[in-house]
């Protein structure tokens, strides 16, 4: 006979507890994968947007990114009432000189990819996003006195010899991929140091820019060179909109990352340059001969090589649950 304080038990919410959780797992699962790959992608057509700009002075684009970039951010934190942001990251030990450090970096990443979008030069724009984790290696070698794994030696090898190749095809360095990928692989370098959400991190790198934006806009207008307000209503629009184009992946990204395994999320990153490529080569028709091919595959050599590195060792330092994809 079933006694009563079982029955009791079976009918308690938490008797399903493990279930549930694990239905609750999934779904966790679904939305980070899910907002993952919607970040990457929107970075990833990020050269379509830019090219409606493409009579609008880089500079000025950049000027505009930062200033309502800012009002989004700002909206958002007020709508959390998080009044203490800038407190909160001014109270952390050398928080603020980083952030200031990587709001220039970021700056400089931005200006040099609009510049290349506005010049047809989306292919090695794409190149830099594709280098970036070599970069990353190289700079936690350089930086943090990381020993190399053999397999990460193996595809620095095959990144330099990339460079190497591409510099030959081009009949110069390809600087802007070298730059992208330096700048932002610093930037995330500094951003990693600094243990804050990621709306707050970017209110303040807005933030210590927005002066010199500011200051740059009025210039343009003084000079009577600025594009907003003397051009289409639909240009206008678009400048404006440049806060939400910037901060919606970036939230997106947020989710993902609190949601998948980061070996996951790693793999995902190479959406945002592979569809820059087909931006490049589809839709503004750049070229992209046999020598200039060579050295993307080795880049994709490169990168496949340190993807098989960084699985391996996730799988050595930390088991992985059968249930949990890698």
């Amino acid at each position: 006979m079933i006694e009563r304080s079982e029955i009791q038990a079976a009918q308690r919410p938490d008797a399903a507890t493990p279930a549930a959780a694990l239905r609750h797992a999934d779904a966790d699962h679904r939305v980070g994968v899910l907002a993952g790959v919607a970040a990457y992608s929107l970075w990833g057509v990020f050269p379509l947007v830019f090219h409606l700009l493409e009579a609008v002075a880089p500079v000025e684009i950049l000027m505009h990114r930062i200033v309502w970039s800012f009002a989004v951010v700002l909206g958002l934190l007020v709508l959390r009432r998080d009044r203490g942001w800038f407190r909160s990251v001014r109270s952390l030990p050398g928080a603020l000189p980083r952030l200031t450090l990587a709001a220039a970096l970021i700056a400089t990443n931005w200006l040099v990819y609009i510049w290349a979008v506005n010049t047809d030069h989306v292919i090695e724009a794409a190149l830099g996003y594709y280098i970036n984790p070599l970069v990353t290696v190289a700079l936690g070698v350089g930086l943090l006195g990381e020993r190399l794994r053999r397999m990460q030696v193996v595809a620095l090898g095959f990144g330099a010899v990339a460079v190497g190749v591409l510099t030959v095809a081009y009949g110069r360095v390809p600087w802007i991929a070298l730059v992208l990928a330096c700048s932002f692989g610093g930037y995330s370098f500094l951003k990693k140091a600094v243990p804050v959400g990621a709306v707050t991190s970017l209110a303040v790198e807005t933030l210590v820019l927005l002066p010199a934006a500011a200051i740059g806009l009025v210039a343009f207008a003084a000079a009577g060179e600025a594009a907003f307000l003397h051009g289409s209503v639909g240009r206008d629009v678009l400048l404006v909109s440049l806060g939400v184009v910037t901060a919606v992946p970036l939230l997106l990204f947020g989710t993902a990352a609190r949601r998948i395994p980061l070996t996951l999320l790693g793999l995902l990153q190479y959406l945002t340059p592979t569809l820059q490529l087909i931006c490049g080569v589809a839709v503004f028709h750049e070229p992209l001969p046999p020598a200039r091919l060579a050295g993307f595959v080795l880049v994709w050599v490169a990168l496949a090589v340190l993807a098989a590195d960084a699985l391996g060792e996730r799988r050595r330092v930390e088991p992985v649950p059968v249930a949990e994809p890698t």
